[in-house]
């Protein structure tokens, strides 16, 4: 579609914007955009006409107003109080969000909306995750543009402390979603087994999957975010054809991926990423779903976020601060040493902003991709890159574009908060910045690639924290926990971090945006969500696996079937029957979520799981045997 609006830059003047606005008319309605804890983004229909007459107190906040029952933000804007002013960003780009559906009548353009990134409000606090990552990167640069001005050579740079004059955080995600016909089931068994076989990984796109994926590409670009390339992912399953020659049964993973931006653009880029690709797909007659694991055997959706730092000198000039001066010779500078452990140092009170669901739990898996471990990887020498990709964060390097050296935190998924998550991470580099900054690059080294148990100036003398070899091939699981400590199995325990490690949480609250109210109301926020879909959609799936688990009728039958059929009934009265004097596992969870024992709750959501695996495993050799 030509003359369409399709970004307004950042920073452009108010008048230019109403100019813009009056020389399109097909936009007709401005949203704001603000992002709750739960990284949820706001969306309402403003007419322009409104926002144009009232453009300044739009700016000032206090145009427009929220209940706080509409967003995320629990403890904080409560029934009795709760009015929430939405002033908008004009430091980030605005994006317009066409209606294809619906043209407008005068220009035969599609209507279009301007949505407008705003901070959330709360007497007179800014509360929302933009607001969190926007003030916590403005500590962060002022900090270490202080440490760098008191250290005129820094190990493993070639530019000078003092000569620095501003510091640049970019960041980027990589989106993986699948795709696939509504309402139709998916051939789990049939896709694992494709998957083990890699018959689909950057496989050739067909159809509406192949038209939806190349609009994507194209609409995108038109937002200038530069995409790089969308392809197929390792899941899927062939589709069929119909009689009208349409592709049904379609059920594949995608992946698209794009330039990276300053972290507070990169993360406003990732929700407009989302809203075009799914109504694009939609238009297409498919479904799209950005769930870190919405079919339990297959591979999930991850969104690894790439994590940079640079420095602009007072030449103009921009340098990576994580590439060495002699990338042939060393992985990286002290800053990137310092930035990688403090990282993994304070990883566990990071977690909980990068997995706060129970959906995002069930992706991190051995055997899946998806990380697990505290631990990183550098390559086995500075002249051969690492992509080990069963760490959590990797060092990504080309020896020809310094430019290019950063890392990749592999355990994001599409529906992670990544405003909280990059402000938690930016602050945790610091902290190992700090330290870093006084050593040479050797030590560090050392220091990272110490062995559990080894003593460290830094880093935790009982756990180890580099790797190159396959975390889940090399080491047993009570290896990988003895050295790298134990992964939290549900949200509570991850959220439990909060507790249990109160002076990673002061790292991470240093910049005082990202305070302990906040972090409170984040974890509220998360553990209710935790709760209810435990008892309101979770508890209801099990029954219904333990009621499909029925005994098979046969003339045929043997003692075996007989043997493994009381085996499946013990484990069905154990997860889902009542007696007056002893109850099943499902109604002991449920009572315990519902009187606010999350902890007991959290132990049977782990044995339900493995219960149910087993009820599985017991139920698929039962059925072999009937014939």
């Amino acid at each position: 579609m030509k003359n369409l609006l399709y970004t307004i830059k950042a920073n452009t003047p108010k008048e230019e914007i109403i100019q813009m606005l009056k020389d399109h008319p097909e936009i007709k309605f401005v949203s704001l955009m603000g992002i709750d804890l739960a990284g949820n983004d706001t969306d309402e229909k403003i007419p322009v006409r409104v926002f144009i007459k009232d453009i300044d107190e739009f700016y000032a906040g206090t145009a427009v107003q929220t209940d706080g029952s509409s967003v995320v933000l629990p403890g904080i804007a409560t029934l009795n109080n709760a009015k929430v002013d939405m002033p908008v960003d004009p430091s980030v780009n605005w994006f317009i969000d066409y209606n294809f559906e619906y043209f407008d009548d005068e220009t035969n353009k599609p209507v279009g909306t301007l949505r407008i990134p705003s901070f959330l409000i709360h007497e007179g606090k800014r509360v929302d995750s933009r607001a969190v990552l926007t003030d916590t990167l403005s500590f962060v640069k002022r900090e270490m543009l202080e440490i760098f001005h008191e250290h005129a050579t820094i190990e493993g740079l070639d530019i000078s402390g003092k000569d620095i004059t501003d510091i640049c955080f970019t960041s980027a995600t990589e989106l993986e979603f699948w795709v696939k016909t509504p309402l139709e089931e998916a051939a789990i068994k049939e896709m694992s087994a494709s998957q083990v076989m890699q018959e689909q990984y950057w496989e050739r796109t067909h159809g509406a999957v192949r038209c939806a994926l190349e609009k994507c590409v194209i609409e995108l670009d038109k937002y200038d975010l530069q995409v790089e390339m969308g392809h197929k992912e390792v899941g899927g399953l062939k589709a069929q054809i119909d009689e009208s020659g349409h592709l049904t049964h379609v059920c594949e993973q995608l992946e698209i991926d794009w330039k990276f931006a300053d972290a507070i653009q990169a993360a406003d880029n990732e929700i407009l990423v989302r809203t075009i690709v799914k109504e694009t797909f939609r238009a297409e007659g498919l479904e799209v779903s950005f769930k870190a694991k919405p079919m339990i055997g297959l591979a999930g959706n991850g969104e690894h976020t790439h994590i940079g730092l640079a420095a602009i000198t007072s030449d103009g000039k921009i340098h990576n601060l994580f590439a060495a001066k002699n990338p042939a010779e060393d992985f990286m500078s002290a800053i990137g040493y310092g930035a990688i452990m403090g990282l993994l140092k304070n990883y566990e009170v990071i977690n909980p902003f990068v997995s706060a669901t129970n959906d995002s739990l069930n992706r991190l898996k051995p055997g899946f991709e998806a990380p697990v471990c505290i631990v990183t990887s550098l390559g086995h020498t500075p002249k051969i890159p690492s992509r080990n990709r069963t760490i959590l964060a990797g060092l990504i390097r080309d020896l020809k574009n310094p430019m290019a050296t950063r890392f990749e935190l592999r355990a994001c998924n599409p529906y992670t908060n990544t405003y909280l998550v990059l402000a938690a991470v930016y602050s945790a580099i610091l902290d190992g910045v700090k330290f870093a900054i006084n050593q040479s690059s050797i030590d560090l080294l050392t220091e990272l690639s110490k062995k559990a148990g080894q003593d460290a100036v830094y880093l935790e003398k009982n756990r180890a924290y580099r790797s190159e070899e396959d975390v889940f091939e090399d080491y047993t699981a009570d290896e990988r926990d003895s050295m790298f400590g134990i992964p939290p199995a549900t949200v509570w325990e991850n959220m439990a971090a909060f507790e249990n490690y109160p002076a990673k949480v002061k790292v991470i609250t240093a910049g005082g945006s990202l305070h302990n109210q906040i972090i409170k109301s984040f974890k509220e926020g998360a553990l209710l969500r935790w709760k209810t879909e435990l008892l309101a959609r979770i508890l209801p799936e099990m029954r219904e696996i333990v009621r499909k688990a029925h005994r098979i009728e046969t003339d045929f039958r043997t003692d075996q079937d007989s043997y493994n059929w009381n085996k499946i009934k013990a484990v069905r009265e154990y997860l889902a029957k009542d007696s007056i004097d002893k109850k099943s596992l499902f109604t002991r969870l449920s009572n315990s979520l519902i009187s606010g024992d999350f902890a007991t709750a959290s132990k049977l959501q782990v044995e339900m799981y493995d219960k149910i695996e087993e009820l599985k495993q017991l139920y698929d050799e039962y059925s072999k045997n009937i014939i």
